[in-house]
């Protein structure tokens, strides 16, 4: 298993991997699979901001995919960052999602951001939950019923990790636009 930067060649199989869990899963609260233009556009957006984007690549074959976003756009919030990590159907319950969270969160202290949040679907959604709790997220609340999907009420389940960002001013939080 291969942990690298995405390439814009990785786009369609992960475009066919988010499909499956928009159309399947509670990890992703879209009721309409994006087009590959649409994630284009949305990875591009990622890697504008100079944050990682990351696959698992198994033999030619994308396993799972990573990426961190800002948590919100106020200025006060540019130390925060949230995760995003799916997993194709196939690879699930192999350890690759740990392996992509735990270099998404190295890469993300290393660019001197503070804090990672994970926001995930449904409160069912126990792999997530015990995903980022492996990786050292700790459950910080739940938003009970504030989504709807497949004609049902949905929770919203917080966690936090604090990344181990170094104290140097050249990459501090600070310094991030």
């Amino acid at each position: 298993m291969k942990i690298r930067p995405l390439v814009a060649e990785d786009l369609p199989q992960l475009q066919q991997i988010y499909t499956h869990h928009v159309l399947h899963g509670t990890g992703s609260w879209e009721w309409e699979p994006p087009s590959l233009v649409e994630m284009t556009d949305r990875a591009q957006a990622v890697q504008e901001k100079g944050l990682p984007y990351l696959v698992a690549e198994s033999t030619e074959q994308i396993a799972g995919y990573a990426y961190a976003s800002p948590y919100r756009l106020r200025a006060g919030y540019r130390f925060t960052l949230e995760d995003s990590v799916y997993l194709h159907p196939e690879f699930s319950k192999q350890g690759i999602g740990l392996l992509l969270l735990q270099e998404l969160l190295s890469q993300c202290g290393a660019l001197g951001y503070r804090e990672m949040i994970a926001v995930i679907g449904d409160s069912a959604n126990h792999a997530s939950i015990r995903l980022h709790e492996r990786a050292g997220f700790v459950e910080v609340g739940v938003f009970r019923n504030i989504g709807f999907k497949f004609g049902r009420f949905l929770d919203s389940v917080y966690m936090q990790a604090q990344l181990n960002a170094p104290e140097n001013p050249a990459v501090s939080p600070y310094n991030i636009p």
